[in-house]
């Protein structure tokens, strides 16, 4: 079994205190951290901020895909790289979206998600928002 290092106790490097649990909200990804309550040095989780990088790297993708007729309606294939890391991310994609008209040539969808995969139920923890 995997165990995570953020279910146990970690140290400021600089302080030698121990450091809290906190979200970070960054471009609508929720990010698990630790932060210094003296210092406030942050350290965010590996594995989130992989994924953050990951979507990054998928954000700067441009995809050409095909538009078809079926029945009465059009249907757009989503690409695969786009299905597996939203199923990575939430754990589903249960073939229902909310789709919407942004602007003109502009059509949102929206996958349901908990945004709050990561989180230890057994601590509380702060959210704060990042810009870098």
């Amino acid at each position: 079994m995997e165990s995570d290092i953020f279910n146990h106790k970690i140290l400021c490097k600089d302080c030698n205190i121990e450091m809290s649990p906190i979200e970070l909200s960054k471009n609508g990804f929720t990010l698990r951290a630790i932060k210094c309550p003296k210092c406030t040095s942050r350290i965010i989780h590996p594995r989130d901020e992989q994924e953050f990088r990951n979507f990054n790297e998928l954000k700067k993708k441009q995809f050409s895909v095909k538009m078809r007729f079926v029945g009465n309606s059009y249907a757009v294939s989503i690409p695969k790289e786009i299905v597996n890391f939203m199923q990575d991310q939430q754990k589903m994609v249960d073939d229902m979206v909310n789709l919407c008209l942004e602007e003109f040539g502009t059509l949102r969808m929206n996958f349901s998600c908990d945004r709050h995969k990561h989180l230890n139920k057994n601590h509380s923890h702060s959210k704060e928002n990042i810009t870098d």
